[in-house]
């Protein structure tokens, strides 16, 4: 049973994972575990299981427990090497070279028509179908315009948040930002002038 978010005493359970206790191990595990997942399921590469994912990154997070010092809490460490782990296996991804107009099911056409033919909202029977657009434009760019996006814009964190995930400028991040939109928009552009070609 996992521990109770308000009684765990997560200094006490470090002290004694760092004495190689098992128990206290797992407790950490439990403990972080759905931080760890809301992660993954944001940021999760194609053709990696969130599980998998999971797992390296509380492998990780023992590995590199000796070099956590405290200057940041212990939440924050973790979701930082989270955050890392999930970028470092996008890049490690081979990107397709182009997104075509084929590669859209019939709903996710339809919504890109809507979205580009009429100033009226997508209907919300759509949304599932302009969910996995946006998606599948956002895979097609490099790892940490996609990441920067994905927090930004999707899931609305603050430049502080962002540069606490990531450990990028907040100089860099705004740069990133702007550039990643525009190649957004440019694919998004491409896309629609394809499909009339």
């Amino acid at each position: 049973m996992p521990p109770d978010d308000a009684t765990f005493d997560l200094l006490e359970c470090l002290a004694r994972v760092r004495a190689a206790d098992q128990r206290a191990a797992r407790e950490l595990v439990e403990h972080l575990h759905p931080m760890v997942i809301r992660i993954v399921r944001a940021r999760l590469p194609r053709r990696v299981a969130e599980e998998d994912l999971t797992q390296e990154i509380f492998l990780k997070m023992f590995t590199r427990l000796a070099q956590f010092q405290g200057n940041v809490p212990f939440p924050h460490w973790v979701s930082r090497i989270a955050v890392t782990t999930c970028i470092d296996h996008l890049r490690s991804q081979q990107r397709r070279p182009e997104f075509r107009w084929a590669d859209l099911s019939e709903n996710e056409a339809d919504v890109l028509d809507a979205v580009l033919t009429s100033e009226n909202e997508v209907g919300a029977g759509d949304a599932l179908a302009a969910h996995e657009l946006v998606h599948k434009l956002l895979d097609q760019l490099k790892p940490d315009d996609r990441i920067v996006l994905q927090l930004l814009d999707l899931e609305q964190k603050t430049l502080v948040e962002v540069r606490d995930l990531t450990g990028w400028n907040i100089t860099l991040i705004k740069v990133r930002a702007f550039r990643a939109r525009r190649k957004l928009q440019k694919l998004f552009t491409d896309l629609k002038t394809k499909e009339r070609t």
